[in-house]
C-alpha cells in the first residue's frame, strides 16, 4: 500500500501504470483480433472472442490491482450480491465524471460479463481501437437519420434490422450492454442550460435506451440501474481518482425487471410506447436523484 505518497506522485505513478498495462496488454489484444479478422472460421473466431474478452478482464483486473497499490479507498458497495456472470443485463448509469467508467469496471469486472458499449458504426474506421472494439464485439449501431429516411423511405426499419443481426452473438453469450442515459457529464451549467427537474441529475435522453432494448429485447430483460456519489468531493475529474484525493465511493446498484411491453419495441413508430417508455424512465430517475440525496445526507450526518 503507497497511500502515504503525495498525491501527485500517487497520480502519477498511477498514470504511468495504467498506461504500461495497456501497452503490454494492447498488442495482444490486436494479434488476436487481427486472427479473428482474417480467419472467418466459427469455431476459430469463437476462440478469439474468448481469448480477447480474457485480455479485457485481466487489464481491468491489473489496473484496479494498481488503484489498491496506490490509494486506500472506501468503497460503499450495495446491491451487488445477486449479480452473475450467466445473465445478460442492461446497465444505466448518473454520469458525473471520466471516472465514472474505471468506478464500475472496479466494481463489476468480476461480477457480471465484459461490459460492452454501443458505438456508432463510422468509429470502426478509428485506427487500432476500430478492429479491437470490433473483435470484442462492441455492437455497432446502425442508424438513419429522418432526412435520409425522408429521402429513401426504403430505409425505415433497416437500422434495427440491421443491429439486431450485429447483436444476434449474443444471443447464447451472456453479455452486459452499458449506456449513459444523460448521455453527458453532469455540470451545474449544463444543468441549468437544461433547467433539469432533477436536483443531482440531467434530463434522461430515452431513445438511446429504446434503441438498445428494441434491438435486444429479447435477450435483456433485467436492468441494473447503477448510481454513483462522490461523497466528498464534487464534481470531481480523474485526476482526483487517480491521485487519491477521493477518499470514499458510493456505488448503489438496484436491480430491475424491464417491463415486457419494452423488450424488442418499435419506439420510433409508436407515440404510445414512446410516452409510456418516457414515463418509465423519468419515474426511474426520479428515485435515483431521491437516492442521491439520501446518499449524500447519510455521509453529512
Amino acid at each position: 500500500m503507497l497511500d502515504f505518497l503525495p498525491a501527485p506522485l500517487k497520480g502519477t505513478l498511477a498514470a504511468l501504470c495504467l498506461l504500461l498495462n495497456t501497452l503490454v496488454l494492447f498488442p495482444f489484444l490486436l494479434l488476436f483480433a487481427l486472427l479473428k479478422l482474417v480467419l472467418p472460421v466459427t469455431p476459430i473466431r469463437k476462440a478469439c472472442t474468448v481469448v480477447l474478452n480474457n485480455i479485457a478482464r485481466l487489464w481491468i483486473g491489473v489496473n484496479n490491482t494498481v488503484m489498491n497499490t496506490f490509494h486506500k479507498l472506501d468503497w460503499d458497495i450495495r446491491g451487488a450480491e445477486q449479480l452473475s456472470h450467466e445473465q445478460w443485463y442492461f446497465i444505466t448509469c448518473n454520469h458525473q465524471s471520466w471516472a465514472d467508467i474505471p468506478v464500475i469496471q472496479y466494481v463489476l469486472n468480476s461480477r457480471v460479463p465484459l461490459l460492452k458499449f454501443f458505438l456508432k458504426k463510422e468509429l470502426i474506421w478509428v485506427p487500432l481501437l476500430g478492429i479491437a472494439w470490433w473483435a470484442l464485439d462492441f455492437p455497432f449501431m446502425h442508424r438513419h437519420t429522418k432526412e435520409q429516411i425522408a429521402r429513401k423511405p426504403e430505409l425505415k426499419g433497416k437500422d434495427i434490422a440491421a443491429t439486431q443481426a450485429a447483436c444476434e452473438k449474443f444471443r447464447y453469450t451472456p453479455v452486459t450492454i452499458f449506456n449513459f442515459m444523460e448521455g453527458t457529464r453532469f455540470t451545474d451549467a449544463k444543468h441549468q442550460r437544461q433547467n433539469s427537474p432533477y436536483k443531482h441529475l440531467l434530463k434522461p435522453k430515452a431513445g438511446g435506451t429504446a434503441f438498445v432494448l428494441g434491438a435486444m429485447g429479447e435477450m435483456l430483460h433485467t436492468m441494473l440501474d447503477v448510481t454513483i456519489v462522490y461523497p466528498e468531493k464534487n464534481p470531481i475529474g480523474i485526476w482526483d481518482y487517480l491521485s487519491g484525493r477521493i477518499r470514499r465511493i458510493v456505488i448503489d446498484i438496484q436491480i430491475r425487471e424491464i417491463p415486457e411491453q419494452f423488450l424488442g419495441m418499435d419506439y420510433e413508430n409508436s407515440r404510445e410506447t414512446r410516452v409510456e417508455f418516457q414515463r418509465w424512465v423519468s419515474e426511474i430517475w426520479k428515485e435515483k436523484d431521491a437516492r442521491i440525496e439520501r446518499i449524500k445526507s447519510e455521509h453529512q450526518a
